[in-house]
C-alpha cells in the first residue's frame, strides 16, 4: 500500500493525531493535475501522499519523501507556482 517503511510510519502518526481530532480529512494518494492533457501529451500529474487540514482548519500537502528526485523538484515548484500550494516534506 505504501512506497516506503518511511511513508507507511508516517500514515500511522496522522492516524493517531486524526484520532486525537488534532488534524481532519485524512486522505492518502491524492492527485493534482499540474498541466492538463493537449496536443502534446498526457495530463502530468503530482500525487501527494497525504493531505489533511491541521488544528486551526488549513489544508495541508504532504510528501513522506527520502529522495528528492529532479522529477519531484520540479513538480514541487508547479505545485507552488501554479496553485499556491507548498509541499510539507517529513
Amino acid at each position: 500500500m505504501f512506497d516506503s517503511k518511511r511513508e507507511a510510519k508516517r500514515y500511522q502518526e496522522l492516524r493517531l493525531l486524526e484520532q486525537a481530532w488534532e488534524i481532519t480529512n485524512l486522505c492518502l494518494q491524492v492527485p493534482f493535475e499540474l498541466i492538463p492533457k493537449s496536443k502534446y501529451g498526457m495530463p502530468i500529474r503530482y500525487i501527494a501522499d497525504f493531505t489533511y487540514n491541521d488544528g486551526n482548519g488549513q489544508p495541508i500537502v504532504e510528501d513522506a519523501k527520502g529522495v528528492k528526485t529532479p522529477v519531484y523538484r520540479l513538480k514541487r515548484r508547479l505545485m507552488a507556482e501554479l496553485n499556491g500550494i507548498e509541499i510539507k516534506e517529513t
